[in-house]
C-alpha cells in the first residue's frame, strides 16, 4: 500500500501517499484516473452498507495531484480541509434545523444565513431550538481521518495492516505528536 491516510469531508476525499511512493512511476495522470475510478467503484459497491435508500443517480467525482514541499505544507492543508468541513458541516446544520424545525422554506433559510458568522449560526441554533452545536458528534464537526495501522490478527495471531477511522482534531498538534512518523 502505497497510501497512508485519506480525509473524508462531505463530497471530498483527500488521499496522502507517502513522499516515497513509486505507484503508477508517479505519473500524475495514472494515479488521478485510477484512484477515481477505484474510488467511485468502491463507493458504488458498497454503498448499500452505509445508505438504506437506493442511489438515484450515479456517483462521480472528479480529481487533481497536488504536490507539497514539505510536510508542513501537506499538514496545514489537511488542516484547512478539517477547518472547512467544520464550516460547511455549521452551515447546513443551522440551515437544516431552520427549514426542518423552524419552519422556514429552503430560500428563507438561506437569506436568513447570508452573511452570517460562525457565532450567529450557533447563536440561532442555541437560543432558538436548544441545540448547542458542540454536542454534534465528531464525525459531522471534524469529518473522518482513515489511517492503516498494525493490528494482531485474533486467529493467526500475526501482525497485519488495518484500515483505521478516527473522528478528530488533526488541526492541533496532539494528533501528530501521537503519531511522529506519519508524514516523514
Amino acid at each position: 500500500k502505497q497510501w497512508y491516510q485519506r480525509r473524508v469531508r462531505g463530497d471530498e476525499f483527500s488521499f496522502v501517499f507517502k513522499r516515497t511512493s513509486t505507484l503508477y512511476g508517479r505519473r500524475a495522470s495514472k494515479i488521478i484516473s485510477t484512484v477515481c475510478s477505484t474510488f467511485t467503484s468502491h463507493y458504488v459497491f458498497h454503498w448499500p452498507i452505509f445508505c438504506s435508500q437506493p442511489l438515484k443517480y450515479p456517483p462521480s467525482f472528479d480529481g487533481r495531484v497536488v504536490l507539497y514541499p514539505v510536510e508542513k505544507d501537506l499538514r496545514n492543508y489537511l488542516s484547512w480541509r478539517q477547518a472547512d468541513c467544520h464550516v460547511n458541516n455549521l452551515y447546513n446544520t443551522c440551515f437544516w434545523t431552520l427549514v426542518q424545525r423552524g419552519g422556514l422554506t429552503t430560500t428563507e433559510a438561506e437569506k436568513r444565513l447570508n452573511g452570517s458568522f460562525s457565532a450567529d449560526k450557533n447563536e440561532i441554533m442555541f437560543t432558538e431550538f436548544g441545540l448547542n452545536y458542540n454536542d454534534e458528534p465528531e464525525v459531522y464537526r471534524k469529518g473522518s481521518t482513515i489511517l492503516w495501522k498494525q493490528a494482531e490478527d485474533e486467529q493467526t495471531k500475526r501482525k497485519r495492516r488495518v484500515l483505521e477511522v478516527r473522528h478528530c482534531d488533526i488541526i492541533g498538534d496532539l494528533f501528530w505528536e501521537e503519531r511522529p512518523d506519519l508524514i516523514v
